[in-house]
This record gives C-alpha cells, structure tokens and sequence, in this order.
C-alpha cells in the first residue's frame, strides 16, 4: 500500500543521507519503523531470543579461531 506523508524537505534530505550511511533508503526504514510500531519486530524479544539461542547452542569450532588480520582484510 502506498501512504503520502507530510514531512520538512530539510529533514527528508537528512533521513535520506542517514539512511545512505545505513545501506539502506528512507522508504525502507519507514517500513521497517512501521513494522516493528505494528508489532512485526521486537528488538528487546529479538535479542532476549538471541541470548536464549546463544545459551542453548552446543557450537564446535573444531579449533578455528578468529584471526585479527583476516577478518580486517580488504578484498
């Protein structure tokens, strides 16, 4: 669905450069935003989730460790 909102040019123009620096667009966040006001995403359950999911997994790295030079790596 489109919606047609009222907003200040100069905020638009600096929401829109946020967002850039995001890797995102404005329309985006505007839907994520409306999402999660919906009730689609809940940061505070999403990363109490997480935490559950961490506590619970038996992971195995065999081993492998992080290595400072590669993961800073420029490809």
């Amino acid at each position: 669905m489109n919606i047609t909102l009222s907003v200040d040019d100069e905020v638009v123009a600096k929401a829109r450069r946020q967002a850039e620096r995001l890797g995102s667009s404005l329309n985006q966040l505007v839907r994520d935003y409306l999402e999660q006001l919906a009730g689609g995403s809940d940061p505070d359950r999403d990363a109490a989730e997480f935490k559950q999911l961490s506590r619970k997994a038996r992971g195995d790295s065999r081993g492998w460790k992080f290595n400072r030079e590669e993961v800073h790596e420029r490809r």
